[in-house]
Formats: structure tokens, sequence, C-alpha cells
């Protein structure tokens, strides 16, 4: 005679003690990142600037190292790490512990522009990281010797046009900022312009006031000094408003629209940092970024404050990609 047993078939041995591991399991995890969160940070942060010490990357990444170090209780150390166009720091910064302890300067060179100009770069910009703030923008100025014929910006596009190709214009270097504003304008103006690189800003001011070259696209905190002694003219700046400091300098975008083409910097943690975490970084930086000294601060080294948080700084990320990439393929200039 044969019995049948009716109910739920038994558990495997040891099944259920398993799941219950892997329950407690989960739990201490959650706990040990809540406690993290809590007690962060309870040790020096690290801030990878991916340039040499003295320029004005460092001196931005210093003004925000001490600024946050205030706002968040605990000294942030600023360690430069140049090399490569930016490349070598912010792939330091990519591969540190996500823990919220090394943080890294970011740019147009390392995540947008350079990869868009085939640049080789040993990161995913997006999937290796976390971009925490969007800090500001670098406009460019359109520069001049003083005795340049041309009076404004206007005349000077027109005085290109009619040089037929004669005209060149200098930047720092193939990929920078100020090439990409000369690029861009050569093809919303339709002119014809040639580019010099040089190595550093620099040298290309003392050639432009020297008469070697037509204009050169820089920055402001570069060209203010110049402008001030009388060496130099800056007829247009590259950004969407014209800058405070120069209320009389018209926007490119005045006289050729969607003329804008500006370089960014941005505070980004590596991927997998604990959101909680990142939520501390980036209120922190919000107050600083809040801070009127600080904007005034920032403004001097020639930044136009944003202080855009993580989803606003992706999505700014994505629209530079848009902008540059047309004008990139159109020109058909790749990095080496």
């Amino acid at each position: 005679m044969r019995h049948h047993i009716t109910g739920e078939p038994c558990a495997r041995p040891g099944a259920l003690s398993i799941s219950r591991r892997a329950v407690l399991a989960l739990g201490l995890a959650a706990a040990a990142l809540t406690v993290q969160a809590q007690t962060y940070p309870d040790r020096p942060i690290k801030l990878i600037v991916p340039f040499s010490p003295g320029g004005t990357t460092d001196v931005i990444g210093r003004l925000v190292a001490t600024a946050l170090g205030e706002e968040i209780g605990q000294t942030v150390v600023v360690d430069n790490k140049g090399g490569a166009g930016s490349i070598l720091g912010t792939d330091l910064g990519a591969k540190a512990p996500p823990n919220g302890y090394t943080l890294v300067i970011t740019n147009g060179a390392a995540i947008t522009t350079g990869p868009l100009l085939g640049q080789k770069v040993p990161y995913d910009p997006y999937k290796d990281f976390t971009h925490i703030m969007l800090l500001g923008t670098f406009p460019n100025g359109v520069i001049v010797r003083t005795s340049h014929p041309a009076k404004d910006f206007k005349e000077f596009v027109e005085l290109a046009r009619q040089a037929g190709g004669k005209y060149n214009y200098g930047s720092a270097g193939v990929g920078s900022a100020g090439f990409l504003a000369g690029e861009m304008l050569k093809q919303k103006a339709h002119i014809d312009m040639t580019h010099v690189p040089y190595k550093g800003t620099g040298p290309a001011m003392n050639d432009l006031i020297g008469g070697q070259l037509d204009a050169i696209f820089n920055n402001m905190a570069v060209a203010s000094a110049q402008a001030r002694a009388g060496n130099v003219r800056i007829l247009a700046v590259s950004g969407p408003k014209r800058v405070p400091a120069f209320p009389d300098v018209p926007t490119m975008s005045e006289t050729i629209p969607g003329m804008v083409g500006e370089a960014w910097f941005g505070v980004s943690a590596p991927a997998g940092t604990p959101a909680a975490v990142v939520d501390k970084l980036e209120a922190a930086l919000a107050k600083v970024m809040s801070n009127a000294e600080f904007r005034a601060k920032l403004a001097e080294q020639g930044l136009t404050p944003v202080g855009a948080p993580q989803a606003e700084f992706v999505k700014f990320l994505h629209e530079e990609e848009r902008k540059w990439a047309p004008i990139i393929k159109a020109a058909n200039i790749k990095l080496e």
C-alpha cells in the first residue's frame, strides 16, 4: 500500500540559513553605508587637478579645495597630476577608490571635446564617473593687437572674409578651447583663417603683440591684463552673455547667431561612490557656489560661475557633445 504525503515540499537543508545569511549581509552592508555617510568625511579629501601647478586651473582647484574644506569640515588637499592634456590626472580620478576621498577637476578636453577629436582616453567619460557639480564656464575672447585695422568684431569678420584665407589666428594648441572657438567662427561666419598652434597662451600673446598673428582666441583672464595695459583689444567674447568685467565688449553671437563656445570645469568622483556621500558633497559644493565672495574669486580667474548639480551637469555634457561634434567633423580634425 502506497502512502501519499501532501503539503509543501521540504526545503533543502541549509537553504533557509543561506537565505538568512544573505539578508543579514545585505543589511550589514546597508548599515555600513549609512554609517559611512553619517561620519563622512572623517579624514582629508584629495582633489586631483589634472594640470601642473601655477595655471588658471590650479588656482581654481585651490579655491575650490579651500572653500569645500571649510564647508564640509575637513581638509581638502590639491594633488596636481598634469600630463597628456589632463588625461593622466582625470584617469587617476576615475580609477580611485569610490569612497568620496578622491575627487577630480574635470574639463572638456578630458570628457567631451577631447574624445570627439579622437583623443584616446583610458576611461568612459560617463560610466566611470559621478559628475557632481559644474563649477563654471570659460568664455574665450577674440583678441587683436591694438593697431589692428578692425574697429570691432563685425569689421574683423568682414576683413577676414575679404582677405581670402590670408588671416591667421593663434591658440594654445589643436583641441584647445581657443582652437575650437576659432573653427566654429570659420564655419558659422563662412570665412577662412589659418590656425597657428602654440604650446601655451604666453607665446601666442607675444606673437600677437609683435604682429605675427592677426588674432588669438584666449580666455579672458589672460586677455584682460594685456588689454588694460593697452597692448591688445578684445573685440568679442564667445560666451552667451557679456562678461561683467568688460560690459562694453559684445558677445560673438550678437553678430553671428549661435556663435557660443566655451571651456568648462567641474568636480567629479569615481563611479560607484555611495549616493549619500555624493549628495553630501553636492550640497556642500552648492553652498560654496552660492557664496558671492567665492563666485567673485572665480570671476577674477575668467570663469563664469554656474553651480549646476549632478543631473544638470550631465545634461550639459551631452549638450556640449551635440554642439561640438558637427564642428569637429566639418573641420576634419583628429588629434594624433
